[in-house]
Protein backbone atom coordinates (compact mmCIF):
# COMPACT_ATOMS: atom_id res chain seq x y z
CA UNK A 1 0.00 0.00 0.00
CA UNK A 2 1.38 3.42 -1.35
CA UNK A 3 2.70 5.72 1.64
CA UNK A 4 2.59 2.80 4.28
CA UNK A 5 4.69 -0.24 2.95
CA UNK A 6 7.70 1.82 2.22
CA UNK A 7 7.43 3.32 5.65
CA UNK A 8 7.51 0.10 7.19
CA UNK A 9 10.55 -1.55 5.36
CA UNK A 10 12.64 -3.41 8.14
CA UNK A 11 15.82 -3.17 6.33
CA UNK A 12 15.78 0.36 6.26
CA UNK A 13 14.89 0.56 9.72
CA UNK A 14 17.86 -1.41 10.47
CA UNK A 15 20.17 1.36 8.46
CA UNK A 16 18.48 3.99 10.17
CA UNK A 17 19.15 2.63 13.44
CA UNK A 18 22.84 2.16 12.71
CA UNK A 19 23.21 5.72 11.43
CA UNK A 20 21.22 6.88 15.27
CA UNK A 21 24.04 5.00 17.32
CA UNK A 22 26.93 6.68 15.01
CA UNK A 23 25.16 10.20 15.48
CA UNK A 24 25.67 9.50 19.36
CA UNK A 25 27.82 11.32 21.30
CA UNK A 26 30.12 8.51 24.14
CA UNK A 27 28.67 9.46 27.46
CA UNK A 28 26.05 11.65 26.76
CA UNK A 29 22.58 10.70 27.45
CA UNK A 30 19.09 11.95 25.36
CA UNK A 31 16.12 12.82 26.07
CA UNK A 32 13.40 13.34 22.91
CA UNK A 33 9.54 14.07 23.98
CA UNK A 34 6.95 12.86 21.11
CA UNK A 35 4.41 14.88 21.80
CA UNK A 36 1.64 13.47 20.48
CA UNK A 37 0.04 10.33 21.27
CA UNK A 38 -0.20 8.74 18.13
CA UNK A 39 3.29 8.98 17.95
CA UNK A 40 3.69 6.78 21.36
CA UNK A 41 1.13 4.03 20.12
CA UNK A 42 3.55 3.94 16.85
CA UNK A 43 6.86 3.66 19.11
CA UNK A 44 5.20 0.99 21.27
CA UNK A 45 3.27 -0.99 18.40
CA UNK A 46 6.33 -1.37 16.46
CA UNK A 47 9.01 -1.67 19.39
CA UNK A 48 11.00 1.30 17.77
CA UNK A 49 12.49 1.81 20.95
CA UNK A 50 14.23 -0.97 20.57
CA UNK A 51 16.09 0.03 17.64
CA UNK A 52 17.10 2.80 19.92
CA UNK A 53 20.66 2.93 21.54
CA UNK A 54 20.45 2.93 25.60
CA UNK A 55 21.24 6.63 25.38
CA UNK A 56 18.36 7.62 23.79
CA UNK A 57 15.04 7.89 25.56
CA UNK A 58 12.06 8.78 23.99
CA UNK A 59 9.24 10.37 26.77
CA UNK A 60 5.75 11.44 25.86
CA UNK A 61 3.93 14.68 26.33
CA UNK A 62 0.66 16.18 26.40
CA UNK A 63 -0.50 15.70 22.98
CA UNK A 64 -3.61 13.52 23.65
CA UNK A 65 -6.61 15.83 23.93
CA UNK A 66 -9.20 13.56 26.05
CA UNK A 67 -6.47 12.85 28.25
CA UNK A 68 -5.52 16.68 29.13
CA UNK A 69 -8.92 17.02 29.99
CA UNK A 70 -9.48 17.81 33.20
CA UNK A 71 -12.03 15.93 35.67
CA UNK A 72 -14.18 19.26 36.56
CA UNK A 73 -14.86 19.75 32.79
CA UNK A 74 -16.30 15.77 31.93
CA UNK A 75 -18.78 16.60 35.16
CA UNK A 76 -19.95 19.75 33.72
CA UNK A 77 -20.70 17.95 30.65
CA UNK A 78 -22.30 15.28 32.43
CA UNK A 79 -24.40 18.32 34.10
CA UNK A 80 -25.37 19.36 30.81
CA UNK A 81 -26.27 16.05 29.44
CA UNK A 82 -28.65 15.23 32.48
CA UNK A 83 -30.79 18.32 31.92
CA UNK A 84 -34.49 17.66 30.73
CA UNK A 85 -34.78 17.37 26.68
CA UNK A 86 -30.84 17.62 26.29
CA UNK A 87 -29.57 14.65 24.16
CA UNK A 88 -25.55 14.96 24.25
CA UNK A 89 -23.22 13.85 21.62
CA UNK A 90 -19.76 12.88 21.99
CA UNK A 91 -16.78 10.83 19.95
CA UNK A 92 -16.33 7.21 21.45
CA UNK A 93 -13.17 7.80 23.22
CA UNK A 94 -14.68 10.50 25.55
CA UNK A 95 -17.52 7.86 26.58
CA UNK A 96 -15.39 6.19 29.72
CA UNK A 97 -13.44 8.97 31.00
CA UNK A 98 -13.90 9.82 34.04
CA UNK A 99 -14.86 12.61 36.33
CA UNK A 100 -15.99 13.24 39.89
CA UNK A 101 -19.53 11.86 39.05
CA UNK A 102 -18.81 9.34 37.19
CA UNK A 103 -18.45 9.14 33.18
CA UNK A 104 -20.60 9.74 30.31
CA UNK A 105 -21.15 5.74 30.63
CA UNK A 106 -22.67 5.92 33.95
CA UNK A 107 -24.43 9.14 33.24
CA UNK A 108 -26.31 7.07 30.47
CA UNK A 109 -26.71 4.20 32.31
CA UNK A 110 -28.54 6.65 35.04
CA UNK A 111 -30.94 8.03 31.96
CA UNK A 112 -29.18 10.62 30.68
CA UNK A 113 -29.25 10.88 26.55
CA UNK A 114 -26.03 10.56 25.46
CA UNK A 115 -24.75 9.26 22.30
CA UNK A 116 -21.17 8.47 20.11
CA UNK A 117 -20.89 10.13 16.78
CA UNK A 118 -18.27 10.13 14.22
CA UNK A 119 -18.67 13.90 13.37
CA UNK A 120 -20.00 17.01 14.78
CA UNK A 121 -22.17 16.45 11.23
CA UNK A 122 -23.60 13.56 13.00
CA UNK A 123 -24.31 15.76 15.86
CA UNK A 124 -26.03 18.33 13.22
CA UNK A 125 -28.06 15.40 11.87
CA UNK A 126 -29.62 14.21 15.10
CA UNK A 127 -30.48 17.97 16.08
CA UNK A 128 -32.13 18.41 12.68
CA UNK A 129 -34.15 15.00 13.06
CA UNK A 130 -35.08 16.02 17.04
CA UNK A 131 -36.47 19.42 17.01
CA UNK A 132 -37.76 19.26 20.21
CA UNK A 133 -34.77 18.62 21.51
CA UNK A 134 -31.50 20.17 22.32
CA UNK A 135 -28.79 18.63 20.93
CA UNK A 136 -25.15 19.43 22.70
CA UNK A 137 -21.89 18.30 20.59
CA UNK A 138 -19.10 17.65 23.16
CA UNK A 139 -16.57 19.26 21.51
CA UNK A 140 -12.41 18.21 22.20
CA UNK A 141 -9.49 18.21 20.47
CA UNK A 142 -6.47 20.54 19.39
CA UNK A 143 -6.54 22.09 16.17
CA UNK A 144 -6.68 18.94 14.56
CA UNK A 145 -10.32 19.08 15.35
CA UNK A 146 -11.25 22.20 15.54
CA UNK A 147 -12.37 23.22 12.41
CA UNK A 148 -14.86 20.81 11.79
CA UNK A 149 -16.47 21.60 15.07
CA UNK A 150 -15.77 25.46 13.54
CA UNK A 151 -17.32 24.64 10.02
CA UNK A 152 -20.45 22.57 11.91
CA UNK A 153 -21.31 26.27 13.89
CA UNK A 154 -21.08 27.66 10.65
CA UNK A 155 -23.74 24.59 8.62
CA UNK A 156 -26.06 25.01 11.82
CA UNK A 157 -26.47 28.84 11.57
CA UNK A 158 -26.76 28.75 7.55
CA UNK A 159 -29.61 26.14 8.02
CA UNK A 160 -31.44 28.07 11.18
CA UNK A 161 -30.95 24.59 13.08
CA UNK A 162 -31.02 26.68 16.52
CA UNK A 163 -31.55 23.52 18.62
CA UNK A 164 -27.53 23.05 18.19
CA UNK A 165 -25.12 24.10 20.32
CA UNK A 166 -21.32 22.90 21.42
CA UNK A 167 -19.70 22.38 24.48
CA UNK A 168 -16.38 23.56 23.30
CA UNK A 169 -13.08 21.90 25.56
CA UNK A 170 -10.78 22.57 21.88
CA UNK A 171 -7.19 23.13 23.02
CA UNK A 172 -3.91 24.56 21.47
CA UNK A 173 -0.98 22.94 21.59
CA UNK A 174 1.49 25.73 21.49
CA UNK A 175 0.74 26.84 24.95
CA UNK A 176 1.53 23.47 26.46
CA UNK A 177 4.72 22.81 24.91
CA UNK A 178 5.96 26.07 26.32
CA UNK A 179 4.18 25.24 29.74
CA UNK A 180 6.55 22.05 29.79
CA UNK A 181 9.73 24.11 28.43
CA UNK A 182 9.35 25.87 31.65
CA UNK A 183 8.59 23.95 33.60
CA UNK A 184 11.49 22.80 35.85
CA UNK A 185 10.56 18.85 35.98
CA UNK A 186 11.98 18.07 32.74
CA UNK A 187 14.82 18.65 30.90
CA UNK A 188 14.66 17.64 27.05
CA UNK A 189 16.72 17.70 24.21
CA UNK A 190 14.78 17.48 21.54
CA UNK A 191 11.09 17.31 20.08
CA UNK A 192 9.40 15.10 18.02
CA UNK A 193 6.75 17.42 16.93
CA UNK A 194 2.94 16.54 16.39
CA UNK A 195 1.70 15.75 13.00
CA UNK A 196 -2.16 15.72 12.86
CA UNK A 197 -2.08 19.14 14.53
CA UNK A 198 0.86 20.60 11.97
CA UNK A 199 -1.49 19.64 9.19
CA UNK A 200 -3.55 22.86 10.55
CA UNK A 201 -1.45 24.83 11.83
CA UNK A 202 1.69 24.14 9.76
CA UNK A 203 5.11 24.92 11.50
CA UNK A 204 6.48 28.40 11.48
CA UNK A 205 4.38 28.07 14.98
CA UNK A 206 7.22 25.83 16.80
CA UNK A 207 9.79 28.45 15.70
CA UNK A 208 10.43 29.77 19.20
CA UNK A 209 11.16 26.87 20.50
CA UNK A 210 14.30 26.79 18.33
CA UNK A 211 15.02 30.36 18.40
CA UNK A 212 14.27 30.99 22.27
CA UNK A 213 15.06 27.93 23.94
CA UNK A 214 17.74 26.50 21.28
CA UNK A 215 15.65 23.01 21.31
CA UNK A 216 15.21 21.25 17.36
CA UNK A 217 11.84 19.77 17.01
CA UNK A 218 10.75 17.90 13.40
CA UNK A 219 7.16 17.52 12.48
CA UNK A 220 6.74 13.59 12.07
CA UNK A 221 4.54 11.11 10.21
CA UNK A 222 3.18 8.27 12.04
CA UNK A 223 4.56 5.23 9.94
CA UNK A 224 7.75 3.58 11.90
CA UNK A 225 9.63 5.20 9.30
CA UNK A 226 8.89 8.56 10.01
CA UNK A 227 9.64 8.30 13.96
CA UNK A 228 13.34 6.78 12.80
CA UNK A 229 13.80 9.51 10.56
CA UNK A 230 12.75 11.96 12.91
CA UNK A 231 14.97 11.02 15.35
CA UNK A 232 17.84 10.74 12.86
CA UNK A 233 17.26 14.14 12.25
CA UNK A 234 17.43 15.93 15.60
CA UNK A 235 20.51 13.82 16.39
CA UNK A 236 21.76 15.35 13.55
CA UNK A 237 20.98 18.77 14.55
CA UNK A 238 22.64 18.36 17.74
CA UNK A 239 25.66 16.72 15.99
CA UNK A 240 26.14 20.05 14.09
CA UNK A 241 25.45 22.66 16.58
CA UNK A 242 21.90 23.61 15.11
CA UNK A 243 18.47 24.26 16.43
CA UNK A 244 16.04 24.12 14.28
CA UNK A 245 12.38 23.14 12.93
CA UNK A 246 12.00 21.06 10.58
CA UNK A 247 9.20 18.58 8.37
CA UNK A 248 9.80 15.17 8.02
CA UNK A 249 6.19 14.61 7.48
CA UNK A 250 6.10 17.33 4.35
CA UNK A 251 3.80 14.98 2.28
CA UNK A 252 0.92 15.83 4.57
CA UNK A 253 1.88 18.73 6.50
CA UNK A 254 2.55 22.39 4.78
CA UNK A 255 4.48 24.85 6.48
CA UNK A 256 2.01 27.39 6.78
CA UNK A 257 -0.56 25.06 7.62
CA UNK A 258 -4.48 25.11 6.54
CA UNK A 259 -5.36 28.46 5.73
CA UNK A 260 -8.75 27.56 5.39
CA UNK A 261 -9.22 26.11 8.46
CA UNK A 262 -7.39 28.72 10.52
CA UNK A 263 -9.80 30.71 9.04
CA UNK A 264 -12.45 28.63 9.90
CA UNK A 265 -11.36 28.67 13.46
CA UNK A 266 -11.13 32.38 14.01
CA UNK A 267 -14.35 32.84 12.84
CA UNK A 268 -16.01 30.93 15.25
CA UNK A 269 -13.89 30.51 18.13
CA UNK A 270 -11.56 32.72 20.30
CA UNK A 271 -8.95 32.27 23.30
CA UNK A 272 -9.91 31.74 26.50
CA UNK A 273 -7.87 33.60 29.16
CA UNK A 274 -6.77 30.70 30.82
CA UNK A 275 -7.76 26.93 31.18
CA UNK A 276 -6.87 24.19 33.32
CA UNK A 277 -4.94 21.03 31.81
CA UNK A 278 -4.97 17.61 33.82
CA UNK A 279 -1.14 17.76 34.92
CA UNK A 280 -0.27 20.93 33.84
CA UNK A 281 -2.51 23.20 35.58
CA UNK A 282 -4.09 26.45 34.68
CA UNK A 283 -2.42 27.37 31.30
CA UNK A 284 -2.86 30.94 29.91
CA UNK A 285 -4.29 31.43 26.10
CA UNK A 286 -4.21 27.37 25.71
CA UNK A 287 -8.09 26.57 24.79
CA UNK A 288 -10.89 27.98 22.78
CA UNK A 289 -14.33 29.44 23.18
CA UNK A 290 -17.24 29.81 20.86
CA UNK A 291 -17.17 34.12 19.91
CA UNK A 292 -19.93 36.17 21.29
CA UNK A 293 -21.07 36.49 17.39
CA UNK A 294 -21.98 32.78 17.89
CA UNK A 295 -22.98 32.49 21.06
CA UNK A 296 -26.50 31.10 20.23
CA UNK A 297 -24.40 27.86 19.53
CA UNK A 298 -22.47 27.83 22.59
CA UNK A 299 -23.57 25.72 25.32
CA UNK A 300 -21.73 27.17 28.37
CA UNK A 301 -23.78 30.29 28.21
CA UNK A 302 -27.23 28.47 27.12
CA UNK A 303 -26.92 25.78 30.17
CA UNK A 304 -25.95 26.88 34.01
CA UNK A 305 -22.92 24.99 34.58
CA UNK A 306 -21.22 23.93 37.86
CA UNK A 307 -17.29 25.17 36.44
CA UNK A 308 -16.14 23.47 39.70
CA UNK A 309 -12.50 22.29 40.12
CA UNK A 310 -12.49 18.46 40.83
CA UNK A 311 -8.72 16.64 41.99
CA UNK A 312 -7.43 13.91 40.08
CA UNK A 313 -7.78 10.62 42.23
CA UNK A 314 -4.40 10.04 45.05
CA UNK A 315 -3.51 7.03 43.46
CA UNK A 316 -3.83 8.51 39.69
CA UNK A 317 -0.08 9.83 38.46
CA UNK A 318 -1.77 10.91 34.70
CA UNK A 319 -0.45 14.22 35.91
CA UNK A 320 3.60 13.19 35.76
CA UNK A 321 2.68 10.88 32.64
CA UNK A 322 1.26 13.96 30.54
CA UNK A 323 4.66 16.01 31.66
CA UNK A 324 6.97 13.27 30.41
CA UNK A 325 8.07 12.84 34.54
CA UNK A 326 7.10 9.45 34.63
CA UNK A 327 6.69 6.57 32.43
CA UNK A 328 3.42 4.58 32.71
CA UNK A 329 5.29 1.34 34.25
CA UNK A 330 6.11 3.71 37.28
CA UNK A 331 2.87 4.87 37.86
CA UNK A 332 2.12 2.66 41.39
CA UNK A 333 -2.08 1.17 40.04
CA UNK A 334 -0.77 0.73 35.70
CA UNK A 335 -1.59 -2.68 34.74
CA UNK A 336 -3.28 -3.45 38.38
CA UNK A 337 -6.37 -1.54 39.64
CA UNK A 338 -5.71 0.71 36.11
CA UNK A 339 -6.67 -1.30 32.88
CA UNK A 340 -8.17 -0.54 29.81
CA UNK A 341 -10.84 -2.31 31.39
CA UNK A 342 -11.38 -0.73 34.41
CA UNK A 343 -9.13 2.90 34.04
CA UNK A 344 -8.46 5.48 36.77
CA UNK A 345 -7.20 7.95 34.61
CA UNK A 346 -7.27 9.70 31.18
CA UNK A 347 -4.27 8.22 29.80
CA UNK A 348 -5.27 4.76 30.10
CA UNK A 349 -8.84 5.77 28.70
CA UNK A 350 -7.75 7.51 25.33
CA UNK A 351 -7.16 5.69 22.23
CA UNK A 352 -3.78 7.80 22.77
CA UNK A 353 -3.22 7.79 25.80
CA UNK A 354 0.61 6.79 26.67
CA UNK A 355 -0.68 4.21 29.54
CA UNK A 356 -3.14 2.47 27.11
CA UNK A 357 -0.12 2.42 24.44
CA UNK A 358 2.21 0.42 27.24
CA UNK A 359 -0.19 -1.50 28.62
CA UNK A 360 -1.99 -3.01 25.05
CA UNK A 361 1.16 -3.59 23.72
CA UNK A 362 3.19 -5.16 26.78
CA UNK A 363 5.66 -2.30 27.78
CA UNK A 364 5.28 -3.29 32.01
CA UNK A 365 9.37 -2.49 32.94
CA UNK A 366 12.05 -0.59 31.52
CA UNK A 367 13.72 -3.69 29.87
CA UNK A 368 14.46 -3.13 26.25
CA UNK A 369 14.57 -5.47 23.20
CA UNK A 370 18.65 -5.74 22.16
CA UNK A 371 18.56 -7.45 18.89
CA UNK A 372 17.26 -4.63 16.75
CA UNK A 373 20.31 -2.46 17.35
CA UNK A 374 22.82 -5.04 17.64
CA UNK A 375 22.35 -5.80 13.86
Amino acid sequence: MRFVDEYRDATKAQMLATRIAALCEPGRAYKFMEVCGGHTHTIYKHGLEDYLPETVTLVHGPGCPVCVIPMGRVDDAIHIAEQPDVIMTSFGDMMRVPGGKGSFLDAKARGADIRMVYSPLDALKIARQNPDRRVVFMAIGFETTAPSTAMTVLRAEAEGIGNFSIFCNHVTIIPAIKAILDSPDLRLDGFVGPGHVSTVIGCRPYEFIARDYGKPLVVAGFEPLDVLHTVYRILLQLREGRSEVENQYARVVPWEGNLKALRAIGQVMELRPYFEWRGLGFISQSALRVAERYAAFDAERIFQIPGGRVADPKACQCGEVLKGVLKPWECKVFGTACTPETPIGTCMVSSEGACAAYYNFGRFSRERVKEATRR
